[in-house]
């Protein structure tokens, strides 16, 4: 059994309520019931942080390294600006997932870039809240390889 953590960034906490029309209807909350209970089928369990500050994320990067073998992170607008969050993640040796609900490449210009792409095993962008559930079943194929 392992433990994941599944790292969300800023403005993830309204998730249902902030343009649904882009990130759809389900909460956080949804996803965290549905991660944990498909964690829960292939044995493992998930520790679900949110912030809206870069400085909590990183610390809980940091925490990571001790305490779980896979990171599910969707860094939010912080994918895109943020080394910090990358050097954080390079120093870690577990698995690391990307998760964008919307597909940031048909989007804005400045969201096609993403420094944490540049560590992650896996990258998920436009399959909406699912991509959670996705990026868990990679982790958990990879972990049972080890």
């Amino acid at each position: 059994m392992a433990t994941i953590f599944c790292i969300n960034g800023p403005n993830l906490n309204l998730l249902g309520k902030r343009q649904p029309e882009v990130y759809g209807h389900e909460t956080l909350a949804d996803v965290e019931a549905a991660v944990a209970a498909l964690a829960a089928d292939f044995g493992h369990t998930v520790r679900f942080l949110q912030s809206n500050r870069e400085y909590e994320i990183i610390e809980w990067i940091h925490e990571a390294r001790e305490a779980a073998r896979a990171i599910i992170i969707n860094p939010g607008a912080y994918s895109h600006t943020s080394v910090a969050i990358l050097d954080a993640l390079n120093a870690y040796d577990g698995l690391v997932f990307e998760v964008h609900i919307s597909n940031i490449h048909k989007r804005e210009s400045f969201r096609h870039h993403s420094y944490v792409s540049q560590r992650a095993d896996g990258v998920l962008a436009g399959f909406g809240t699912e991509g959670y559930e996705l990026a868990l079943r990679r982790a958990a194929t990879l972990l049972k390889g080890r």
